[in-house]
């Protein structure tokens, strides 16, 4: 007779995503998710390290201008986290982008990049060809796919203060190391936090005013999480 699995075991096993009787449809939307991203990230580097090189700069270049916008690094933790999830990696990494918050960190800040673009950037420019379709993928369908995600398979979790204040370390932290690079290079890599053009007190409100949206998005997830079933 095997051995009853402990409360503590249990409750670990249940942390983990997908749960231990995962469907064939969130294990499929999980690959979907991380595939679309992985192959869109891969189209982006490209294109911005070749349009590096055409200037004369080097490889290293195209990856520092790369990391620079907040799209591409979420993308990046988005394949990460969903690959994880696909795969029911067993690796520490892999249980620590198994766990409901931090799936659950990830989709939020993916959904504020989609709601980011669309509300404040689409407008700048109009890309044609594979251009728009990478361009849809990275703040349209990855975002939306996510959402989808969360709401059909990701559970109801406890969540702290000190953890929901956590997730505020990925955005705080990109806009403080964005200011500061753009201090030494003078590149800033989305207007409203453009420096040279608008000015510290100008980009110190628009900051003020995308974490407060951000803290709202975050506000909205805790709600739902917390007005779903047991």
């Amino acid at each position: 007779m095997s051995k009853p699995i402990s409360s503590q075991s249990q409750h670990a096993v249940e942390h983990e995503l997908p749960l231990h009787t995962p469907s064939t449809a969130s294990l499929l939307l999980a690959a979907s998710i991380a595939t679309i991203a992985w192959l869109a990230l891969a189209a982006q580097t490209d294109i911005t390290v070749h349009r590096m090189l055409a200037r004369g700069l080097s490889v290293f270049d195209g990856i520092e201008r790369l990391s620079s916008y907040l799209t591409n690094l979420t993308i990046f933790a988005v394949a990460i986290c969903f690959s994880c999830v696909a795969a029911r990696a067993g690796s520490p990494v892999g249980r620590f982008f198994r766990k409901p918050p931090v799936v659950t960190a990830v989709v939020v800040y993916i959904v504020f990049v989609g709601l980011a673009y669309n509300l404040l950037l689409r407008y700048l420019w109009t890309p044609s060809g594979y251009r728009a379709v990478l361009n849809e993928c990275l703040h349209t369908l990855v975002p939306v796919l996510s959402a989808v995600y969360w709401v059909l398979f990701v559970p109801r979790f406890h969540l702290t203060v000190h953890k929901t204040l956590l997730w505020l370390i990925y955005p705080l932290g990109y806009l403080c190391i964005t200011l500061w690079r753009g201090s030494t290079s003078d590149f800033y890599p989305y207007p409203f936090i453009d420096v040279g053009e608008l000015g510290y007190p100008h980009v110190l409100l628009n900051a003020s005013l995308l974490v407060v949206a951000f803290l709202i998005l975050m506000a909205v997830f805790i709600a739902l999480n917390h007005r779903r079933p047991h």
